[in-house]
């Protein structure tokens, strides 16, 4: 009877912390690590800060997105610091964006870390990576739009029609 409710209490733990997983440290090596995390597999990488002005309208629109295709994956980064994490949960929860893929920067210089992610890139933001299947990837920097979205969505294959399937 013990070990049953030791099991019990245990997978009650273990839910709970899956439910409230946190932010994901960014560190030298994590591109790569998310690039063969989705390996075969079309991402979005959206880059953003909680200072940053234009960053809640593209969230939106990707939590939209998100809860209209919700085999999309997205991989958002904060080029904040880990301090910031409860600011950031709780800002992509406005955003229902509370059980998608997030990290932040983790190093004491984001310039390496904006390096390691593309070597021109400057660190402004949003800065958005759409990788199709291959990983090939096109990079936007400021407001995407709507319409560029669903136009990346037709591309790899995720348009209207293939959510429904």
């Amino acid at each position: 009877m013990m070990r049953r409710l030791l099991f019990i209490w245990l997978l009650t733990i273990a839910g709970v912390a899956s439910a409230t997983e946190g932010v994901r440290p960014f560190v030298l090596g994590s591109m790569t690590q998310i690039q063969e995390e989705h390996a075969g597999k079309p991402f979005v990488l959206f880059l953003w800060s909680l200072t940053c002005t234009y960053c809640p309208t593209e969230l939106k629109m990707l939590g939209e997105f998100k809860q209209q295709h919700p085999d999309l994956n997205l991989v958002l980064i904060a080029a904040d610091t880990p301090d910031d994490e409860p600011e950031i949960v709780s800002h992509l929860a406005d955003y229902g964006l509370n059980k998608v893929e997030r990290w932040v920067f983790a190093e004491d210089m984001p310039e390496r870390l904006r390096f390691e992610i593309d070597r021109r890139w400057y660190g402004e933001v949003p800065r958005t990576y759409f990788y199709d299947q291959s990983h090939q990837r096109e990079a936007k920097t400021g407001l995407v739009g709507q319409e560029y979205v669903k136009s990346w969505l037709a591309r790899v294959g995720m348009d209207a029609s293939s959510a429904s399937k």
